[in-house]
């Protein structure tokens, strides 16, 4: 058994069931559902803030930005605005691909080593679909949450919902009619996609190698997260009402704890409020990280423009005609050679020249 990801599946199974013992007991009841969140929530902010604020200090004296097109050079070389831009519009324009499309993801590729020791690449669109379908379905989950923290709900909360939930099954029997409620499409696609990238993890070898357990909580905890909310939609009984009550007085900070709340919505509650406050110190904070990452919001202008290291200081040198001038006639004594040959000694005088005879 792999300790990397067992240890993770333990910790989140054992915060689950922590959860929903407490939430058999009226007093742990607001523990879980105004302290912890609150404690989350600030632990979220401040995380965040200071990470984001740490990175936007971080100097960056080179131009490193990474690119995939050819850079802006000579008028008839075409250039590739989006994979190298210059100017700051062309920038916009490749930060937004990269955040709603994954385009780097996209054209992500994988080295395969087949028989006969050839290489081939292959395109990893499975973990672009992948990666697209977690995020999204992410952000459709959040955006019909606030359902539950606004009052009255937004237009755009509203449509989302619908558009989300438009796939609606109802059972005929002779003797009576009833229906299922809704199925919003996000959840599950939310449970299949993490499902994916988890097995990912575990049975490509490559990922395998480099995955460690904080790569494995995260995915459990959303695994858990999702599971639990369908459950409370489709299996257990919760009171919406009062659920919203509770949710309504966290934002105005004016909290209640209402009866039949059941003990699943506690569970759902805990699980997201570790999430938060786990977010700011996990890799998970690529979601601030990607504005700030120079390799992406920096022009590719190196051809166009002398990037010098600001960083660079005046400092004393000593030349090559200094070192010649100092060490001159030691370099020919040793048989050296030297671009400047010393003056002959002046002729010596005709008195010191008897005086020698």
């Amino acid at each position: 058994m792999n300790l990397r990801y067992i240890v993770p599946l333990i910790a989140v199974t054992l915060l689950f069931l922590v959860s929903y013992l407490g939430a058999q007991v009226s007093a742990m009841q607001y523990v879980l559902g105004v302290v912890v969140p609150y404690v989350a929530i600030l632990t979220f902010v401040l995380g965040f803030a200071y990470r984001v604020i740490n990175w936007s200090r971080s100097p960056v004296p080179f131009s490193i930005p990474t690119t995939g097109g050819q850079q802006k050079s000579l008028p008839w070389v075409r250039h590739s605005k989006f994979d190298s831009p210059v100017k700051g519009w062309q920038i916009v324009v490749r930060m937004a691909l990269e955040i709603l499309t994954f385009r780097s993801l996209f054209r992500n590729t994988r080295m395969k080593l087949n028989q006969g020791g050839r290489l081939s690449y292959q395109l990893e669109i499975f973990l672009w679909v992948g990666a697209l379908a977690f995020h999204y379905a992410f952000l459709v989950v959040l955006i019909r949450h606030l359902r539950f923290f606004t009052d009255p709900v937004p237009f755009f909360v509203q449509l989302v919902e619908n558009i989300d939930g438009f796939f609606r099954v109802e059972i005929i029997y002779p003797a009576f009619k009833f229906g299922v409620p809704g199925v919003y499409l996000s959840s599950f696609v939310l449970l299949a996609a993490v499902s994916y990238l988890f097995f990912r993890r575990l049975f490509v070898r490559q990922v395998k190698y480099i995955s460690i357990a904080s790569d494995y909580f995260p995915l459990f905890l959303i695994f858990g997260i999702a599971l639990s909310g369908i459950l409370m939609r489709y299996f257990t009984k919760t009171d919406v009402t009062a659920a919203k009550e509770l949710t309504l007085g966290l934002v105005t900070f004016r909290p209640t704890i209402p009866e039949g709340i059941g003990a699943i919505f506690f569970v759902h509650v805990f699980l997201v409020s570790i999430l938060i406050a786990y977010f700011p110190f996990s890799k998970l904070m690529h979601l601030g990280g990607v504005f700030l990452s120079p390799t992406r919001n920096m022009p590719t202008d190196t051809r166009a423009r002398r990037h010098v290291n600001p960083w660079n200081y005046p400092v004393p040198v000593h030349t090559y005609d200094e070192y010649e001038d100092e060490f001159r006639e030691k370099m020919v004594e040793v048989g050296l050679p030297v671009e400047k040959m010393p003056e002959p000694a002046a002729a010596e005088e005709p008195e010191q020249a008897e005086e020698k005879e």
